[in-house]
């Protein structure tokens, strides 16, 4: 039953936020060669620029408390809290930083850590120059696969000596923009909705297999060590009987099978509504798009450096605003766009204004910044009508983080003889690009029968911010969401450290698909991540009322 003056709420954060925005376009001439098949190696030019956006938020201080949220400092570990994995030994984290201090979040338009200490270089100058403790800062790539290669250890190669002060340089960028989105800090309201888009399709293309690429198939268990060479846990006739596994895209899964959802958040400066009037006065500060699609556009032809489809989309959200947009790519292992591997960008622009487009309807369905809508009164004309109106609306004001690692098993891995051998038939230039990969991967990461994954999980009001460093498949996202219930989740892969490594399903390892002969995680590594963020967002939201929302399907 609905009755006069209830509420229909956008669910949202009120607190302070700031926003600053840097351009971190490289050099021309860095080393940014991602393919295999590429016949040149540093870049020759600029397609679109590539970004750093900052966005800091943090907890309105109580009237009289005499402290802005700008000017905290860390207190080190004075909040100790056990989190841990259902089952598993706790690991002890800060859950508690003290009421005000900012949780920022960092996107950038870059490719994809090669190395572990690259990516702890640069986080912990960012953690230093920001004062903030681990679990309050988010440093997320948006995964372009035409950006410059994130590895100091090539600096021994063409372009790969610009790397080092490139990587310096980006360091030093996120600290001035989360310095100045901190010290920007003022009263604002972030609303979340969803949209639609279907530039994401399945990718795991089988050639010459039989049967429904999603469909269970009957093969003899990988534990038997029937395996074949190089994959180390794949049964030895998976290719035989399945067909040849090819990333690309596959027109045998229906479009309904590949995840479309787009998360968008809306921040928006808050102030005092002006005299006679009913509704706050807004500003559009940023605007944060979780999206799940390889950015696989560009790739060996391409010799520019791109943000690929992030870059068309953000200028068209960002003309339309007037605000910068913050891009978190979404849990994507196995999707990426129909038409991509090309050198042309105006196919990359062309997914991006799907995409932006997307973004754009979803958002005009928003009521006014800092409102929900209101059944005020019923008109009588023809038929009674019912008057639903925005009104100010005070939004949560719950803002957490936390942070945890869950244990992987790591499968039985070929030494890189091993895979040298195997790859010895292909082209010389993608055997080397795949073996410096392994090498990079293992280096500092793979010590042991298993490895810490570390996942990240903000609550910013009535919604969650879920990420991680890995590229988990899209089932992530989907489990998270469904365990969320009506909370609006982001989901970012491919964010901090360590851990760059897909996780596929256990199907993925059946067919023998590139992510599961990729990654040195063992099959069962998604499922153990799925249920270790849902617990994460279970501890956060044990002593946080749901949103409160009008339901119409009892109308």
């Amino acid at each position: 039953m609905v009755s006069l003056h209830d509420r229909v709420t956008v669910p949202g954060f009120r607190g302070l936020a700031g926003v600053a925005r840097r351009d971190v376009t490289p050099p021309v001439g860095i080393r940014a060669r991602n393919w295999g098949p590429a016949d040149w190696n540093a870049s020759r030019g600029t397609h679109r620029a590539m970004t750093l956006t900052a966005i800091a938020l943090a907890e309105e201080q109580a009237p009289g408390s005499g402290v802005s949220p700008a000017r905290r400092t860390p207190d080190g570990a004075a909040h100790p809290a056990q989190v841990g994995t259902p089952g598993s030994a706790a690991h002890p984290e800060r859950t508690g930083a003290p009421r005000g201090e900012p949780l920022v979040m960092i996107t950038v338009d870059a490719t994809w850590w090669r190395r572990v200490d690259d990516e702890r270089s640069v986080r912990d100058a960012v953690l230093a120059g920001l004062g903030l403790p681990p679990e309050r800062l988010l440093i997320s790539l948006s995964h372009t696969h035409a950006g410059p290669v994130l590895c100091s250890h090539d600096a021994d190669l063409e372009g790969g000596e610009l790397v080092p002060a490139y990587l310096e340089h980006l360091a030093a960028q996120a600290v001035d923009a989360g310095r100045e989105a901190v010290a920007s800090l003022a009263p604002a309201t972030l609303e979340w909705t969803t949209g639609y888009c279907s530039l994401a399709a399945d990718r795991e293309l089988i050639l010459g297999a039989g049967g429904s690429h999603g469909e269970p198939v009957d093969t003899p268990s990988a534990s038997s060590g029937d395996t074949a060479p190089g994959l180390s846990g794949a049964p030895a006739d998976v290719t035989e009987d399945l067909g040849l596994p090819v990333i690309g895209f596959n027109p045998t899964v229906p479009r309904a099978a590949a995840d479309d959802t787009v998360v968008i958040g809306r921040l928006s400066r808050v102030e005092p509504a002006a005299p006679g009037k009913p509704l706050p006065t807004t500003t559009p500060l940023a605007t944060i798009v979780n999206y799940a699609c390889h950015p696989t556009t560009l790739a060996w032809q391409n010799t520019l450096v791109s943000p690929d489809y992030v870059g068309a989309m953000r200028a068209l959200v960002e003309e339309a605003t007037g605000a910068p947009v913050a891009f978190f790519q979404g849990a994507s292992g196995e999707l990426a766009p129909r038409e991509q591997y090309t050198g042309d960008v105006a196919v990359a622009d062309r997914h991006g204004t799907s995409l932006g487009h997307a973004v754009l309807a979803a958002l005009a369905e928003l009521p006014p910044p800092g409102t929900a809508l209101e059944l005020t009164h019923v008109v009588q004309s023809g038929a009674p009508l019912g008057m639903w109106e925005p009104r100010p609306v005070e939004g949560s004001r719950v803002l957490r983080a936390v942070s945890d690692a869950v244990v992987l098993d790591l499968r039985d891995l070929p030494t890189l003889a091993q895979m040298e051998a195997e790859w010895a038939d292909i082209d010389p230039r993608s055997r080397d690009e795949r073996l410096r990969r392994a090498r990079n991967l293992r280096d500092g990461y793979v010590t042991g029968p298993t490895v810490e994954h570390p996942t990240w999980v903000w609550q910013i009001g009535d919604g969650f911010l879920v990420a991680h460093p890995g590229e988990a498949y899209s089932r992530f996202q989907r489990t998270v969401r469904e365990h969320a219930g009506d909370r609006p989740v982001v989901v970012a892969n491919l964010t901090n450290g360590p851990g760059f490594v897909y996780l596929p399903t256990d199907q993925a390892y059946v067919r023998g698909a590139y992510q599961a002969w990729q990654s040195p995680l063992a099959p069962g590594s998604l499922a153990r991540l799925e249920q270790h963020a849902n617990h994460l967002v279970d501890t956060l939201a044990a002593t946080t009322p749901a949103p409160a929302q009008t339901s119409t399907e009892d109308q």
